[in-house]
């Protein structure tokens, strides 16, 4: 794929469908391209050089520009000691470094890996943030046994693919917004209290003064619980959970 073609402007819905707010406290983003990540890693036995190290403002962790040996460029999550000029590759056996891919089943136990599939061919989707690592602990019955960032130990099929490495740009959780106007050009827009609104607007809302919540439970707009069991999501995942985060 052309490097120009990796880029795309990213659509603004700034929280609304036909009009109708669907989300609220989002609008006003500035401009920005979407990078396509390549989440797959299914170039296998063609190595790769690293042409750069970029920014990307969609996500919270650096990207790679690679370029493959028959041309293409694609963009990668950037592990923490990948530099320009390096080498990776994506295969069934290569080599345990950072950057390089492979499948679970071929990873040493205690390897640290990102960018992990949950079912084989989908795409990463674990460990994608900034900093983060996830442990290959133990392998039993066609899964890895996993530990994820947040403690949670989980399942997952030894034929997912992986990739070596914790991600880059671990002090993100660091950094200081400095002023509102940043966040206002990030699209998040200003949160007003239920309590504040009339009570047309908010379960909440009403009452002369200043005036409390005046109800049982705190509740959403929209009369939802707004404090304890919430939702009741049964994920189909739910049963490849080994142990729950603390």
């Amino acid at each position: 794929m052309d490097q120009k073609r990796l880029k795309t402007i990213l659509k603004k819905h700034s929280g609304r469908s036909l009009g109708q707010v669907t989300v609220r406290g989002q609008g006003g983003r500035h401009k920005r391209y979407y990078r396509e990540i390549d989440f797959k890693r299914e170039k296998y036995g063609i190595e790769a050089e690293v042409v750069g190290i970029e920014y990307d403002p969609n996500r919270n962790v650096s990207i790679a520009l690679v370029k493959y040996e028959d041309g293409e460029y694609r963009y990668i999550l950037a592990p923490a000691q990948l530099k320009k000029g390096d080498k990776l590759i994506s295969g069934e056996k290569v080599e345990v470094k950072p950057g390089n891919a492979m499948q679970l089943k071929n990873l040493t136990i205690g390897t640290l890996v990102h960018n992990v599939e949950m079912m084989p061919g989908k795409g990463g989707v674990l460990g994608r943030s900034a900093g983060v690592s996830i442990q290959i602990l133990a392998k039993e019955g066609g899964f890895a046994h996993l530990k994820m960032p947040s403690g949670e130990i989980r399942m997952v099929p030894l034929k997912s693919m992986a990739t070596i490495g914790s991600l880059g740009n671990e002090d993100m959780k660091q950094r200081f917004l400095g002023k509102a106007g940043r966040v206002r050009h990030m699209g998040v827009r200003p949160t007003v209290r239920g309590v504040a609104q009339d009570p047309h607007s908010h379960p909440h809302g009403g009452g002369e003064g200043r005036s409390g919540i005046g109800r049982k439970k705190p509740m959403t707009k929209y009369g939802k619980p707004a404090v304890g069991i919430t939702r009741n999501r049964k994920k189909w995942t739910n049963k490849y959970i080994l142990s729950r985060r603390k």
